[in-house]
């Protein structure tokens, strides 16, 4: 199985390199970046995965290529740890990644880095496709897992499980906004759906605080529903 996993990887760096002819438009000299988020809540399209949570990410850029890393640790020891690592290209509207998704626990409980095989119940990494379009007023963006510890579907195979959102940013006062409805396309234990699902509407609303002269600190609200489960979240946070 690890062996189909690292043919996937290869083939989606191959059509990642494929797209780098048309990057004209992308950033000439290397961008890198560093932060962190507290949020009162950790919610992934329509799911509570933990309570109060510091979320850090670090990035570097060059020439529309990204390699970002970001991760999610609870205040309570007994809180599932996450850690992410994203591998994307972008041009213009267009945008594509793989995202390898590790969490520090599995379905035996145990976990470890650098295991990989997708029937093994150590394994705790989900791998992840992306590719979407920002057409402006909206963006569209389509998630398959292609390996991994990926849902099932009833009969107990593979589901290849995806999930698609659209997104539209908008200003609304003196604030930033973003209204968001996600769905997955068809039964997937992953996130509980028996079939075609909304998982996911969401608003939210961001802003700059300014507390000095020379510092202002990002605030931002999100209100989201889960019509499949009969859920709802609100959570806030705070970026450095």
């Amino acid at each position: 199985m690890r062996k189909k996993t690292t043919n996937w990887m290869t083939a989606a760096f191959v059509l990642l390199m494929a797209t780098l002819s048309t990057e004209a438009n992308a950033q000439d000299k290397v961008e890198t970046s560093v932060g962190a988020d507290v949020m009162s809540g950790y919610v992934w399209r329509g799911q509570e995965l933990g309570g109060v949570s510091i979320q850090p990410s670090l990035s570097v850029g060059y020439k529309g290529w990204s390699l970002a890393a970001w991760g999610s640790v609870g205040l309570e020891s007994t809180d599932t740890k996450e850690f992410d690592l994203t591998l994307g290209y972008s041009t213009g509207g267009f945008s594509l990644s793989v995202t390898d998704y590790w969490f520090n626990v599995a379905g035996n409980g145990k976990a470890r880095y650098f295991q990989y095989g997708a029937h093994d119940e150590s394994n705790s990494h989900v791998f992840e496709a992306q590719i979407g379009y920002d057409f402006g007023p909206v963006a569209l963006n389509w998630f398959t897992n292609f390996a991994g510890a990926d849902g099932v579907k009833s009969n107990g195979k593979r589901a290849y499980s995806s999930y698609i959102t659209l997104a539209a940013p908008f200003q609304l006062g003196d604030l930033e906004w973003k209204a968001e409805i996600g769905a997955t396309p068809w039964a997937t234990s992953f996130y509980g759906s028996n079939g075609f699902a909304v998982v996911n509407l969401s608003i939210g609303a961001s802003k700059e605080v300014k507390v000095t002269e020379n510092f202002s600190l990002p605030i931002s609200a999100t209100a989201t529903w889960n019509p499949r489960t009969e859920d709802a979240f609100f959570t806030v946070g705070m970026s450095f």
